[in-house]
């Protein structure tokens, strides 16, 4: 009986042993292929050039920081400093649009060549139209993105309206469109 006990230790030490080994491969098999996959996508994917380091920016608020020098004659904007910190990563600002609306100027067919757009409404209301949405109506506390050279106008907005929007990169085009 104790023979058979022996062997049977024997047996599963070998297994084990075996089982080992085999494990052993396995993993250094894993290492070399994920090593190859390493340098096979870092020598397929060119290196993007590094970007400058980004620095902090602090705005506050001040009346006379509000600007009419910005892409739109019927409204002002405050630059936040966001393109300068980013070099040209994202900008941000808050824009007051000039009451009362004249859909005339206001109510034009655009979109802005951007890879990303969000305005966030911090004060009254204004009316848009997106291509493919329609017509909505934004208040205090709504907010939306436009994906990349989605065509839209404005349509209306009350004479308080306050926007924040943030837009990637810096600078863009805006194409004007005919309706």
């Amino acid at each position: 009986m104790a023979k058979k006990t022996k062997s049977r230790s024997a047996a599963q030490a070998a297994v084990k042993k075996r089982s080992g080994a085999k494990a052993a491969a396995r993993s250094s098999a894993r290492k070399a292929v994920k090593a190859k996959a390493r340098t096979t996508s870092a020598k397929a994917a060119p290196k993007k050039p590094a970007r400058p380091k980004q620095r902090i920016a602090i705005s506050h608020h001040r009346e006379e920081d509000f600007k009419a020098d910005g892409l739109r004659a019927y409204a002002k904007y405050r630059d936040l400093g966001i393109a300068e910190a980013s070099h040209g990563l994202a900008q941000a600002h808050v824009i007051r649009l000039q009451g009362p609306c004249d859909s005339n100027e206001v109510s034009k067919l655009h979109f802005h060549d951007v890879e990303f757009q969000m305005v966030y409404v911090l004060k009254g209301w204004v009316k848009t139209y997106m291509d493919g949405q329609g017509e909505t109506l934004m208040k205090e506390g709504s907010a939306w993105t436009q994906p990349p050279k989605i065509k839209h106008m404005i349509l209306d907005y009350s004479d308080d309206v306050e926007l924040l929007e943030v837009i990637l990169p810096a600078e863009f085009k805006t194409v004007e469109l005919k309706a």
